[in-house]
């Protein structure tokens, strides 16, 4: 289902060129309050005459311009008369095509670097005339097109920008979309609001309001059925049905005894029976069919499928007693569909379960899908709009699979009991040192090492927790927070005194890459 045609109309496309940063560069123009979509450099040229854009974006990406199968775009792009904004790699690449030249730079520019802007460009108004921007680039504009002027350098690049102010074309060598760019939104804002016109009518409580409408009529009288997992996303989307249709909703909501303490619990508050949302409410308590069908497993993939294939019997099985459905929901949202290869360029980084994973025996006409556009900092203005609760909308991000892949090796009652009171206990503290709304995320996870402790003059032989706080932008890249070591101390006393089981607490420093967010 689109939602957003029956908004204003107005969209900026942002045409990706493989650059881990085009998720990014829309959800910025979002924040503009315009509405964006990422499209391949593969897309023709007619289809995006046809979406009739009131800008283009071209994003960055790993290859050289000049080489002869680099991604590339024609040159009818940039004389359609639609404002084109490029950035790093598509900024070459428009010089490159409109007759410029794009060399392999003699000094590589990489990091933080002070920029000199021209603030008479209307791409930098009210931009300080030396900016910090976010610089990454092997090759250089050695000379610009035919009808640009430079509006702005830095000491080893000669054109960090440059404009042709009367066909509506600017390059810019650095990254606006990251925060590091200390004035990137600044500029973005200058190009969709100002070059491009958008009047920024793509909100919120709009698209919420439209999105219950366009459901109604869509459903009719129709039964639909959701998965409910609890997590933000698949809530939000329930809420949204329930809202627009009410008791035609059936929730399905499969505890697979994976969950962080008393979720299960705190979902059914909500959807449950006493809940603030008059909807069939349908709980399975699924963790002894979980357990026993992942005991003896310790590798993670087979893991992550046997809890995944698990979860669509248990759904299937609820589902036939309930009997044909028109429509099936799910939480599917904006990065599920670029990240599994459905919008942009980048490479397929992994199958999202929500995308083309469903099960083949339900019997339902239709999918409907009302987050599909929705990244995930949007889904949580959603919830919020449909009167969610924050605790629910601003929990932290969980895994389909969830306590399965915070356990290293195979996964048993005892280990789920030992991860979760350790879990809570970190959260807990976290929040009582106010550091939830600062810290991307943080959870536990056991490892399967065992070692040697003394507790109370006896000698232990247990297990060691390991805690993991990262910030992110984007989930591609991730550090270590920095959390203060009096907090870590009091985690690690609390959870060696409280969990039984527990000897050892470590704090894990990898980033990612070359770690990843999870531990399995």
């Amino acid at each position: 289902m689109e939602m957003e045609k029956s908004l204003s109309g107005e969209k900026v496309i942002v045409i990706d060129f493989g650059g881990q940063y085009n998720q990014l560069v829309a959800r910025r123009v979002r924040e503009c309050n315009v509405y964006c979509e990422i499209y391949s450099y593969k897309t023709d040229i007619e289809q995006i005459k046809a979406m009739n854009p009131k800008g283009i974006i071209l994003t960055g990406g790993p290859n050289s311009c000049y080489e002869a199968d680099s991604p590339t775009y024609s040159k009818e792009l940039f004389e359609l008369g639609i404002p084109v904004l490029g950035l790093c790699y598509g900024a070459q690449l428009m010089m490159h095509v409109l007759g410029g030249k794009v060399e392999k730079a003699p000094v590589r520019e990489y990091g933080k670097t002070e920029v000199m802007v021209e603030t008479a460009s209307p791409l930098f108004g009210d931009v300080s005339s030396k900016t910090i921007c976010w610089m990454s680039h092997f090759d250089y504009i050695s000379k610009v097109a035919p009808g640009f002027e430079i509006v702005a350098h830095t000491a080893d690049c000669p054109v960090a920008a440059a404009e042709n102010r009367e066909k509506n074309l600017y390059a810019i060598q650095f990254h606006p979309e990251v925060l590091h760019t200390q004035e990137g939104t600044k500029m973005l804002h200058n190009f969709v609001r100002g070059i491009c016109g958008c009047a920024g009518t793509w909100r919120m409580d709009s698209f919420v309001e439209n999105s219950i409408q366009e459901i109604r009529a869509k459903v009719g009288k129709g039964k639909v059925l959701c998965a409910l997992s609890g997590g933000v996303d698949s809530s939000v989307a329930a809420v949204m049905l329930a809202k627009a249709i009410g008791d035609q909703l059936t929730c399905v909501f499969v505890d697979h005894g994976l969950l962080r303490k008393n979720e299960g619990d705190e979902v059914e508050e909500v959807f449950g029976p006493n809940g603030p949302y008059e909807l069939n409410f349908i709980r399975v308590n699924a963790q002894e069919r979980f357990y026993g069908k992942l005991a003896g497993v310790s590798e993670p993939e087979k893991k992550r499928k046997i809890i995944g294939e698990e979860f669509i019997r248990v759904f299937e099985e609820e589902a036939k007693k309930i009997g044909a459905v028109d429509f099936l929901v799910q939480g599917t949202i904006y990065p599920d569909v670029v990240e599994s290869g459905l919008g942009g360029e980048s490479a397929v980084i992994k199958s999202h379960h929500n995308v083309g994973g469903l099960p083949d025996c339900v019997d339902f006409k239709e999918i409907i899908e009302p987050l599909r556009n929705l990244f995930k900092d949007e889904v949580r203005k959603a919830g919020l709009e449909l009167g969610i609760p924050e605790k629910l909308v601003y929990r932290q991000p969980f895994p389909g699979p969830g306590l399965g892949i915070r356990i290293i090796g195979e996964v048993t009652a005892e280990k789920v009991r030992i991860v979760q009171d350790a879990d809570a206990i970190y959260r807990e503290e976290i929040a009582k040192a106010g550091l939830d709304k600062t810290i991307g995320q943080y959870f536990a996870a056991l490892t399967n090492m065992r070692s040697v402790g003394v507790m109370g003059d006896e000698r232990t032989y247990d297990y060691a927790v390991a805690l993991r706080a990262v910030n992110t932008i984007d989930f591609m890249t991730a550090e270590a927070a920095e959390i203060p070591f009096e907090v870590l101390q009091t985690v690690m006393s609390r959870i060696i005194n409280e969990v039984r089981g527990v000897n050892r607490v470590f704090y894990d420093l990898t980033s990612k890459p070359p770690g990843t967010i999870e531990f399995e």
